[in-house]
């Protein structure tokens, strides 16, 4: 391969890394194209699973402020690029784990901060973002619901008190009521 092409590779991994929120290492020794298909399928529309050369990944990576895989790039490496949710390709990378044991998951790096191969699982038991922000709306919701109960008690209390001592007044008699008119009408 001529200089130019690496320097072209090197460049586009750059762009690759710089363009992503989250990147997973992986080793995928042993895997078949069709495994790989697959795999790539897995990992949802936001991630791009590409093999990469070690050397050329490193450089990139180096170049883009990432060199927490300095260390984890030797063997048959491939990098999962997310663009979107994160936990999506880490549940993808973690059940094409399960069912295919060649698949080997290295680390990666999200938002900056290394991941190792562990905290990528932990990631993966994660709820999607949707999921996670659907709950908190509801809880937002409900604590709303609860502060406008709150904030109109004492109103309906108020209310219930006031009909409470009209029914009083009118079931205590009439006598009540002319009294105050006659006391209106000799004024």
């Amino acid at each position: 391969m001529a200089r130019p092409d690496k320097a072209a590779a090197v460049a586009e991994l750059t762009d690759r890394f710089r363009s992503s929120n989250a990147a997973m290492l992986t080793e995928y020794r042993g895997l078949t194209v069709a495994q790989l298909k697959q795999l790539r399928r897995s990992l949802g529309e936001n991630a791009q699973y590409a093999v990469v050369k070690n050397t050329l990944t490193k450089i990139a990576a180096n170049q883009a402020g990432i060199n927490q895989f300095d260390d984890l790039l030797v063997g048959p490496s491939a990098v999962a690029f997310v663009t979107g949710d994160p936990v999506e390709a880490a549940k993808g990378l973690r059940d094409f784990a399960k069912e295919n044991p060649a698949l080997v998951i290295k680390g990666g790096v999200l938002d900056g901060k290394a991941l190792s191969a562990e905290e990528i699982t932990k990631l993966a038991d994660l709820e999607s973002r949707e999921v996670l922000l659907a709950k908190l709306a509801g809880g937002m919701k409900a604590t709303m619901a609860k502060a406008a109960a709150t904030f109109q008690a004492p109103l309906t209390q108020f209310v219930r008190t006031a009909e409470a001592l009209r029914a009083k007044r009118e079931e205590q008699g009439g006598a009540g009521a002319p009294a105050s008119a006659e006391a209106e009408d000799a004024g």
